[in-house]
Formats: C-alpha cells, sequence, structure tokens
C-alpha cells in the first residue's frame, strides 16, 4: 500500500480522500452485484468498507499491509457483504476471478448434505454449532479458510496477533473439553 495513501486518510487530506473514495467506488459496486444485494445496500458497505479502512489508517494497521489500498478495501467489503449475506440467510456462489486479486478469501459454504460423515466429525459439528459465535468465526478463519494469524488481525477488529492466538487456544479448548465430555 502507498504511503502516501495512508497518510492521506490518517491526516484527513479530503480532496485525496476523496479521490481514493471515489476511484474504487464504481469497480466495488460492480464486485457486490455478483452476491444479488440492491445497490443501496451495496452503497452503504462500500462506505462503511472505506470508514474502516480509514480507522485501520488512524490505528496504524496498514503500516505492515503488503496488498494495495483496493485489495484490502474489497476485503473488507467482502466481509461486510458476507456478513449482510448471512443475516439475510442467503446463499451465494462465490467467484474469485471477478475480483481480478489473487489474494482472495473463499467463503464458507455450510451445507453438505449428501456428505456421510464419520462419528468424529459428527461429534465436531454438533458441538461446534453449540460454540459462541466469536468462537466459531475464529476456527472457521483459521482452520475452514486456512487464515494466518496476521490474515485475521488484517480483515477482523482483533488488535493484534497475540490476541487471536489467545482467542484462538481458547476457542480449540473449550471446543475439546465439550467434545470429550
Amino acid at each position: 500500500m502507498e504511503k502516501t495513501d495512508i497518510n492521506h486518510l490518517i491526516h484527513n487530506n479530503q480532496k485525496a480522500v476523496s479521490e481514493l473514495y471515489n476511484a474504487n467506488r464504481a469497480a466495488f459496486l460492480n464486485f457486490g452485484k455478483q452476491y444479488g444485494l440492491d445497490y443501496d445496500d451495496l452503497c452503504d458497505i462500500y462506505q462503511e468498507a472505506f470508514i474502516a479502512l480509514r480507522n485501520h489508517a488512524l490505528n496504524g494497521k496498514l503500516e505492515t499491509v503488503n496488498s494495495s489500498l483496493k485489495t484490502y478495501l474489497f476485503g473488507i467489503g467482502k466481509f461486510m457483504i458476507f456478513d449482510v449475506l448471512k443475516q439475510a440467510k442467503k446463499t451465494t456462489e462465490f467467484n474469485p476471478s471477478a475480483l481480478g486479486i489473487h489474494d482472495s478469501i473463499e467463503p464458507v459454504y455450510a451445507h453438505h448434505e449428501e456428505e456421510t460423515l464419520s462419528h468424529e466429525q459428527s461429534l465436531l459439528r454438533t458441538y461446534f454449532k453449540k460454540l459462541g459465535k466469536k468462537c466459531q468465526d475464529m476456527l472457521t478463519l483459521f482452520y475452514y479458510r486456512g487464515l494466518s494469524i496476521d490474515d485475521i488481525v488484517e480483515h477482523t477488529d482483533y488488535s493484534d496477533g497475540s490476541v487471536v492466538r489467545s482467542q484462538k487456544s481458547r476457542c480449540l479448548k473449550t471446543l475439546k473439553d465439550m467434545i470429550k465430555s
């Protein structure tokens, strides 16, 4: 990410921030169409994602980011789209090639009803559903989606890697204890 873009976000250079906002808006709205959300929802999501990007700049989270501003912004927006879809209980087909971004994150597909599960897999599924939402999200990001600790910090509200490691460890221990009992 370019240092000048980060500085514009931090120091609230209104003209430059406005240019950054407008430079990525149309591409994001076009990207978001594939998820079946209406135009107004996508506009709201883009605005919230841009605000989150600015907050990350203010909190120093962008200093070590190696991706472009567009990639990072789309990553934030994509998580927000998935949250909206999850709340609306919609399912969607994810097409990473439509992003034009190589470091995309695949969504979780929860329904595989034709699969035959082993006894251990059935136990895991049963007790995983009994975990709290934060633990489900944490374990899904790390084990199912394969995100690194740094990726999880980058795409969530966790402050640093040690907090993520502690949360993941607690969640995994809770899940193991539930299965053993």
